[in-house]
């Protein structure tokens, strides 16, 4: 992979699943780290776990469906460490399980405005930052789900395929400032969360079918996905830009 040492990145929901397996990679390749969330004890966690481990690293609070945050969580960056050379913008929630019909209006705009406002948000503050360093890059987080459709979530589904679109266009609009932009589309990870492990502990049929629908015939893991982001964000995908990433042990391919 490319040389990340001393690359200074943002990582939005750096501290759970995906984002905090991210997070470590980051460290492990010697990058210089802000995570933004909006758990300030998770985020603090990782941090510390970092600097214990001689990494560099900050925390900030962010929602990132909120304009002012996410302005000053790429301020705070370039306070902290001097300019952004890589993003992953990866916060994003699920939201309700409920038919076109069922969703309501609240749960929509929660949903479109953390998943898909908030990286347009994202990008729209840290660009600038790039241009005026000669160049950077981006990954989002999609889903399988950005790339295929299913039932009962419509406002996740449509989060995820719009964030492809805006990924696409972004990356049309600044390669020519040298920035590269891509998506990466997890399919079933295990992020070690509560929720998780309960739901799989409780309900062992669902595991099982939710395996046996993967060609690989099990999950992935949140370091799995990192490591795709770390190589997106490395020269070693120079010439990858406005990619959708599939990570996903083959279940689209079907």
């Amino acid at each position: 992979m490319g040389n990340l040492k001393g690359k200074v990145v943002i990582i939005t929901g750096g501290s759970t699943g995906i984002g905090r397996a991210t997070s470590l990679t980051f460290a492990r390749e010697e990058a210089k780290i802000m995570v933004a969330n909006r758990d300030v004890a998770g985020g603090e966690e990782i941090v510390n776990m970092i600097k214990e481990q001689g990494g560099q690293a900050h925390f900030i609070k962010t929602d990132v469906s909120k304009a002012y945050d996410v302005e000053r969580m790429v301020n705070q960056t370039i306070q902290t460490y001097g300019r952004l050379d890589c993003a992953f913008n990866n916060a994003g929630v699920t939201g309700e399980t409920a038919s076109i019909v069922d969703c309501t209006e609240k749960n929509w705009d929660f949903v479109i405005d953390i998943n898909l406002k908030g990286i347009w948000l994202c990008m729209k503050y840290e660009i600038p930052e790039m241009i005026k360093n000669g160049g950077g890059v981006i990954v989002n987080t999609s889903s399988v789900l950005g790339v295929v459709g299913t039932e009962d979530r419509p406002a996740y589904v449509a989060s995820k395929h719009g964030i492809i679109g805006l990924t696409k266009a972004a990356a049309l609009e600044y390669s020519p400032k040298r920035i590269r932009v891509n998506a990466v589309c997890p399919g079933p990870t295990k992020t070690g969360s509560a929720a998780e492990t309960r739901l799989f502990t409780e309900d062992l049929d669902f595991e099982k079918k939710k395996v046996a629908e993967v060609p690989m015939g099990r999950f992935g893991e949140a370091t799995e996905q990192a490591e795709a982001v770390i190589w997106l964000c490395s020269e070693a995908s120079s010439y990858v830009n406005g990619q959708a990433l599939v990570v996903d042990g083959g279940l689209t391919s079907r």
